[in-house]
């Protein structure tokens, strides 16, 4: 599974870039047939910082949750909780439609 963070509008320290895979990583407890990852920090507006997380998953599926707060931490737990909530939802389906 590869994780990939990018900014734009600005840089993201080291730290930070960690600590976006660290909790990317984490949804793989909710669906373990992910293939990539890639969060997109937006940093133009100073007042808010926006997270877009995009998840791949097989048999070629896209997720796609975006999130906009005061702060990145703020806004990167919103952005997870979306998107645990879709991952979930989609693996709940997949086993209702296999019986």
């Amino acid at each position: 599974m590869q994780v990939k963070v990018s900014a734009r509008h600005g840089h993201l320290s080291e730290a930070n870039q960690a600590k976006i895979r660290e909790k990317a990583e984490h949804l793989t407890h909710y669906y373990d047939r992910i293939t990539m990852i890639q969060a997109i920090v937006d940093l133009e507006q100073q007042a808010t910082v926006g997270v877009e997380l995009l998840v791949s998953v097989e048999p070629s599926h896209e997720f796609v949750a975006t999130e906009r707060a005061g702060e990145l931490t703020k806004a990167l737990d919103a952005v997870m909780h979306k998107m645990e909530q879709q991952l979930r939802k989609y693996k709940e389906k997949l086993q209702d439609s296999r019986g």
